[in-house]
C-alpha cells in the first residue's frame, strides 16, 4: 500500500509540474499588445486588458526591443509608464 501511495504523489507531482511548465510557455506576437496601442501613442492610461497583454507578453519585451520595426513602441516613454501603471518591470536587455 505504501508503495502505490508513493507512486500516486509522484504522479500527482510530474502532472503539476508540467502543468506550470505549459502554463509559463508564452508565445511572442507582437499583435498582442494591440489593446495598448492607444496609450503608447497617447497619454491615455492602459486599459486592463493592455495590462494582461503587458504581463503575458513580458517575457518577448528584450525580443521586440531588438526588433528596429517594434523599438520605437517598446522604448518610448508611454511604453515605460504603461510598464508602470500595470506593474510589469520594464525590461532590462
Amino acid at each position: 500500500m505504501k508503495a502505490f501511495s508513493c507512486i500516486a504523489v509522484c504522479a500527482v507531482l510530474v502532472l503539476l509540474v508540467c502543468e506550470a511548465q505549459i502554463a509559463v510557455a508564452v508565445t511572442c506576437n507582437p499583435s498582442q499588445l494591440a489593446p495598448c496601442s492607444s496609450a503608447i501613442t497617447s497619454d491615455k492610461p492602459p486599459s486592463r486588458l493592455c495590462c494582461v497583454r503587458i504581463t503575458q507578453q513580458r517575457p518577448c519585451l528584450c525580443q521586440y526591443l531588438k526588433n528596429p520595426n517594434l523599438k520605437k513602441f517598446v522604448s518610448s516613454p508611454n511604453a515605460r509608464k504603461i510598464a508602470s501603471t500595470c506593474k510589469v518591470a520594464y525590461p532590462r536587455c
